[in-house]
């Protein structure tokens, strides 16, 4: 049997705010990713406005580990990503997101996603100690990922091999025969014609093509039709007293 590969450690090199650090730990929790590493956060660490922005993501924040280099935060990892949107002249191996998942979950070694301070990223050198460069296709004119983001499309992809819970699959109602659709569009007319709607004379067959048009478009089920059926039952009804 084939072990799977160990999830990847999520490295924020120099974080600035609590609040970025929480928020990039539920996006980790989110996908499944609980191992995370800080290296020299800016306001130190513990932060107190981390655990509210995290919105329960707790046992990441527990867990979080504080290094004073980079070096040291991805010492037991065999292959470091470095996140980036900017190539910086470094010659690197440049993937995508899914790409360098894939490759994460084929390593036998443990693997770490590394990502920059909020204003400024990675430094030339952080990029430089890393193997691969991690880059998401972005709108050129506007290539402004904040932290949280960037965690978040790292981990989802990862996420893809792994069996996470899905919503469950409510069934839809099946789609109610024709003839109940045919009796809905009669009462709408019979309404219709009562109140005038159909003016002038001459275009009603025009109206009426259009409205079947429209009420046919999609498959009612029998409570969809049965609930149209009370707001025309309604609508024709006299206004309430207040």
């Amino acid at each position: 049997m084939t072990t799977a590969a160990p999830p990847p450690v999520i490295v924020l090199v120099r974080p600035q705010l609590g609040e970025n650090i929480g928020k990039a730990a539920r996006a980790m929790l989110n996908f499944g990713l609980t191992e995370l590493r800080l290296v020299t956060p800016r306001d130190g660490w513990p932060n107190p406005d981390a655990g509210p922005a995290s919105a329960g993501a707790d046992i990441v924040l527990a867990e979080a580990r504080v290094f004073d280099s980079l070096a040291d935060a991805v010492a037991d990892c065999t292959t470091i990503y470095a996140t980036t949107v900017r190539r910086r002249g470094v010659m690197k191996p440049v993937l995508t997101p899914e790409a360098a998942a894939k490759e994460v979950h084929a390593s036998a070694g443990r693997s770490a996603y590394v990502f920059g301070a909020e204003r400024s990223g990675l430094e030339t050198d952080d990029v430089t100690l890393a193997h691969k460069i991690v880059t998401v296709p972005i709108n050129p004119a506007f290539a402004s990922l904040n932290l949280a983001q960037a965690v978040i499309l790292l981990a989802y992809e990862w996420s893809k091999g792994v069996a996470l819970a899905s919503p469950p699959e409510v069934p839809l109602d099946p789609p109610a025969p024709h003839a109940e659709m045919e009796e809905l569009i009669g009462h709408l007319v019979r309404d219709l014609d009562a109140s005038g709607y159909f003016f002038p004379p001459e275009r009603t067959e025009m109206t009426l093509r259009t409205l079947r048009t429209a009420l046919t478009k999609t498959g009612w089920s029998y409570n969809d039709i049965r609930m149209m059926h009370g707001i025309i039952t309604s609508l024709g009804r006299n206004p309430r007293a207040r």
